[in-house]
């Protein structure tokens, strides 16, 4: 149970690790605060650790781990991040230039959502050049009721049962695409990609090129949970692959082991995904951004845990048994508690980070030689 130790209680310890491990290794680190609790004055901050230095590895390879987009998916992408560094504190450092960053959302990681302090998914938020805040999937407004119910929680709603016919209705691919693929009309509902860059968005577009200045290869793993079988792992990939792109990641890992945009084997298409923005963006010549993605449990039972969440968060007190009930439940499904699964999913986080620097390093000792 190697590295279970990893696994962080809260965000404030998940932070503090983290910036003590990067210091260890003698990262640079930044904060960049974010907001805050107007009633416990806590601070939600951005935590970044950048490899510099005699052991910070060749510049022009630059590996990016970014973690807890989705707020409380942060628990295990923390986790990845810490042991990797606690890893190398071992031992040589990486060859490539390493930035982690910690917490994109640290509102949703500290308060168990997967939402910012809006109610924004800030995977549904990084519109392109051109796109408009607006608009919603047709089934997506047939379906707001059921989903985003008006009325306080109750214990027994029966949504497994009427979720369940749903899915019978409609067939599970054209309801992930109605449900998940983003929309803009619904500000209290579940996938709300908001009206206006938000804070991620924000900090990345003025900050990610000095972190990664005078980088030739961009290879970006951006670690969620709750998607696919249970402890499993998968690289969705949400722009076209070059040739180049292609070849390096068959080095690197099976063909199955990733997932191509449109794709016969895709689960949905999302508007505004981080990694079409950053890909467009051209931060770098040969940017390669993967969602490292980890299963824990059925589509239907994460949807349950997303919805039971987000209505107790619009209708119920932080202090209500049924708030911090459904915060459980919410963690559980993106964190297991399960040594079972933390042990499978951690090291499938860390044998991910090992291949992609091992693939970097080799590449920069070519150019070298």
């Amino acid at each position: 149970m190697a590295h279970l130790e990893a696994f962080s209680p809260d965000y404030a310890t998940a932070r503090k690790r983290f910036r003590e491990a990067a210091t260890r290794l003698e990262w640079e680190t930044f904060a960049f605060p974010i907001g805050s609790d107007e009633e416990t004055g806590e601070q939600f901050v951005v935590d970044v650790a950048v490899s510099g230095g005699s052991a910070g590895g060749d510049p022009r390879r630059t590996l990016i781990v970014s973690s807890g987009l989705h707020g409380v998916e942060g628990f295990f992408g923390s986790a990845v991040q810490l042991a990797a560094m606690e890893n190398w504190a071992k031992s040589q450092g990486p060859a490539c230039r390493c930035v982690f960053i910690h917490a994109l959302n640290p509102y949703g990681f500290a308060r168990i959502r997967r939402a910012d302090v809006d109610n924004v998914d800030p995977n549904r938020n990084f519109l392109l050049s051109g796109e408009r805040y607006q608009g919603a999937p047709e089934r997506y407004s047939e379906l707001d009721p059921l989903l985003n119910p008006p009325p306080p929680p109750r214990l027994f709603d029966g949504f497994l049962l009427r979720g369940a016919w749903t899915v019978m209705r409609y067939g599970m691919p054209a309801l992930k695409q109605a449900i998940a693929g983003g929309q803009y009309d619904f500000s209290h509902g579940l996938f709300y990609g908001g009206k206006e860059p938000g804070p991620a968005r924000r900090l990345l577009e003025l900050k990610l090129p000095g972190w990664i200045e005078g980088a030739e290869q961009v290879v970006h793993l951006d670690f969620h949970t709750g998607l696919g079988g249970y402890g499993t792992w998968k690289l969705l990939l949400d722009s076209p692959l070059t040739d180049a792109q292609r070849t390096w990641l068959l080095e690197r890992f099976d063909e199955g082991c990733f997932e191509e945009p449109g794709s016969a084997g895709s689960d949905y298409v999302t508007r505004g995904s981080i990694g079409r923005w950053l890909v467009q963006r051209k931060f770098a010549p040969n940017y390669l951004y993967a969602c490292a993605e980890f299963g824990t449990f059925s589509p239907i039972s994460v949807l349950s845990a997303l919805r039971a969440e987000n209505q107790v968060h619009r209708w119920k007190k932080p202090e209500a048994a049924a708030t911090l009930r459904a915060k459980r439940t919410l963690l559980e499904t993106f964190c297991p508690a399960s040594p079972t699964w933390r042990t499978r999913a951690l090291g499938g986080g860390l044998d991910l980070i090992e291949r992609s620097v091992a693939g970097l390093s080799l590449r920069a000792q070519a150019g070298a030689a």
